[in-house]
């Protein structure tokens, strides 16, 4: 696969994020999305041989859809993929050729983030979410402010749907639930 270019300006609207819970509807899901859209591999429930290939058939699908495929892991094991780029702590690290996303909970760390210059950040979670039941979340105005920080478009993460991405006023944002219907 070969690798697309993405500025940072040009990073899609809608991303779906994998997981145990959604993998048996990722198929239908990613066909479902809006073009242009970009899929989060981190299927972190599956043994390392395992996840790698799943990740990669699944990156195959995304990107024959013409999605982004981004990869939670190294930056080897994104290009050994054909992803586009990496997600999470590896963002925080030089990847050239490969886009970064990284993840912030609060302002400290959309400030490493910004220093380490990625392409784009998740911030999360700016509502309820079935990933972490119970954990405090940023609300509205707390998403808000530590989406400020950021110099690189922020993508909201956490209970989002296309319904809470309105009620936000943000127009990019990904979900795990709010994309998909996960039982």
């Amino acid at each position: 696969m070969r690798q697309r270019q993405t500025p940072r300006s040009a990073l899609p609207l809608r991303w779906l994020l994998t997981d145990a819970r959604n993998d048996a509807l990722l198929d239908a899901a990613l066909a479902a999305l809006p073009p242009n859209s970009a899929l989060v591999l981190r299927h972190y429930h599956l043994r390392p041989a395992d996840r790698m290939a799943r990740m990669g058939a699944l990156a195959r699908k995304a990107q024959a859809l013409g999605h982004l495929a981004i990869l939670s892991g190294t930056a080897g094991e994104a290009r050994a993929l054909g992803a586009e780029g990496i997600y999470g702590a590896a963002a925080l690290h030089p990847a050239p050729g490969l886009l970064r996303l990284a993840t912030a909970h609060n302002t400290a760390e959309i400030a490493a983030a910004n220093a380490a210059q990625a392409d784009g950040v998740f911030v999360s979670p700016v509502f309820a979410t079935r990933s972490h039941p119970g954990a405090p979340v940023l609300g509205p105005a707390g998403f808000h402010t530590v989406a400020a920080e950021a110099t690189m478009p922020v993508i909201a993460l956490g209970g989002m749907s296309e319904t809470r991405a309105a009620e936000l006023g943000w127009p990019r944002w990904g979900a795990i639930d709010g994309l998909i219907q996960v039982p």
